[in-house]
């Protein structure tokens, strides 16, 4: 039961902290609808389901123990958020066509966006590998550690559906579109600057 509590607070504190999985949800919701954010709120879940079963299989160890291997995730996943906070940052804000839920991102794009900006982040390789570590005793059965991965899994797509619910919501949209020049440029700065903080930090 301590074993399980553990899990859970430490995923919950985990999925609730704002970071680039936040940022693209929010990014997708507001901009292209609430099927777009769900989509990649979808997306992050299938990208924690990665890292859990790596994890499981002992790859996740010789990522965070092999420094060159984990900066080369680092840096793939670092230069894309970078580029999809470039791409926003410099996006043309368009209300007619935004507000007419007149989506330019697809569903496989907007799976795409969450799945990749999870899967190439190293935070959250270190979140499970270490939970998985720290937490789940070598002697906690396999369906159990499975179980623990598709809780986190879920959690992720709890709290990531509740931000594409809220942020896709009509008047709440409405009023972010009409803001979406100032919008584009903090959420696109923001991501950027996610980007290059992963880019420079050292390595494990």
């Amino acid at each position: 039961m301590a074993e399980l509590i553990a899990v859970a607070v430490i995923t919950v504190l985990a999925v609730i902290s704002p970071g680039a999985d936040f940022a693209m949800v929010v990014r997708n919701s507001y901009l292209y609808g609430r099927t777009t954010g769900l989509l990649a709120a979808a997306g992050v879940a299938a990208g924690v389901l990665v890292h859990v079963t790596y994890t499981m299989l002992g790859v996740g160890l010789l990522i965070a123990a092999n420094a060159a291997l984990f900066t080369v995730i680092k840096l793939v996943g670092a230069a894309y958020l970078v580029y999809i906070g470039l791409r926003t940052f410099f996006a043309r804000a368009d209300l007619e066509v935004d507000l007419g839920n007149k989506a330019s991102l697809s569903r496989w794009g907007a799976l795409r966006t969450g799945f990749l900006t999870n899967v190439l982040n190293p935070k959250t390789t270190l979140f499970v590998v270490s939970t998985f570590t720290q937490v789940v005793g070598p002697d906690t059965p396999l369906w159990r550690q499975a179980g623990y991965g598709l809780f986190m899994s879920l959690a992720h797509l709890t709290w990531f559906a509740l931000v594409a619910l809220f942020f896709s919501h009509t008047r709440l949209r409405t009023a972010m579109l009409r803001a979406q020049k100032v919008l584009n440029r903090t959420i696109g700065g923001t991501l950027v600057g996610l980007g290059v903080a992963l880019g420079v930090t050292s390595s494990p």
